[in-house]
């Protein structure tokens, strides 16, 4: 029978074993980090695998070739070493580093004269945009980036759309320039007119004024 009566006690959980040395005195996310006695690892701990590859090719954003550049390991085994723009560092192709920084420099230099060139012609060019206006010469539209490339492209110029920098597109007839940087070293103003297609019509302020001065100079007479 089970025993009852004030001198009856509940059995007494099992005591739990100490929590280590350093436990009461240690922080928390210290605690978790480390993984203390009597602590879980945290589920958001993570260990990103990385790599460590040879760039033998340019990489916007990266760097170029000769560079030893560390990229996460997925990166590197699905992107750079499928296309052949990197190979794992190993002792035999530390080797290829010197010719492949001779190659870098030579690619550099006639970049760079290449933008200067294209920067010559750019400077003698002249753009221009017709549109269509309302009252006022008020545009139907605007005029982007995306518009200027095209014009570009049209007359020959070959000029990467992101290398044309007008963040904000033009809604005004008249005269504009625009950024075009061709090289890190190299950019270009590079000016453009937007004209109307169509004969300006006056806005209604633009009317009134006018009848307000054709009415006193009637008055004069």
């Amino acid at each position: 029978m089970r025993p009852c009566g004030p001198s009856a006690r509940r059995p007494s959980r099992r005591a739990a074993s100490p929590p280590g040395k350093y436990f009461v005195d240690t922080p928390r996310a210290l605690r978790d980090l480390v993984t203390f006695p009597l602590r879980r690892p945290p589920i958001f701990l993570h260990i990103m695998a990385h790599s460590e590859v040879l760039l033998v090719k340019p990489v916007e954003g990266l760097g170029g070739e000769g560079d030893q550049v560390k990229v996460r390991a997925g990166y590197a085994r699905n992107y750079l070493l499928p296309r052949k723009v990197a190979v794992p560092v190993t002792t035999a192709n530390r080797k290829q580093v010197e010719a492949l920084k001779k190659r870098r420099a030579e690619r550099e230099v006639q970049e760079l004269s290449g933008a200067q060139e294209l920067a010559r012609k750019l400077e003698k060019a002249s753009l221009a945009f017709a549109v269509t206006t309302g009252e006022g010469g008020k545009m139907f539209g605007s005029v982007t980036a995306a518009d200027i490339h095209d014009k570009l492209a049209a007359a020959g110029f070959e000029i990467d759309r992101k290398r044309i920098l007008l963040h904000t597109p033009v809604k005004l007839l008249g005269k504009h320039t625009v950024k075009v940087r061709l090289h890190a070293d190299v950019s270009v103003e590079l000016p453009f007119d937007i004209v109307s297609e169509n004969p300006i019509e006056p806005s209604a302020e633009e009317k009134a004024a006018e009848e307000k001065k054709n009415r006193k100079a009637d008055g004069r007479r």
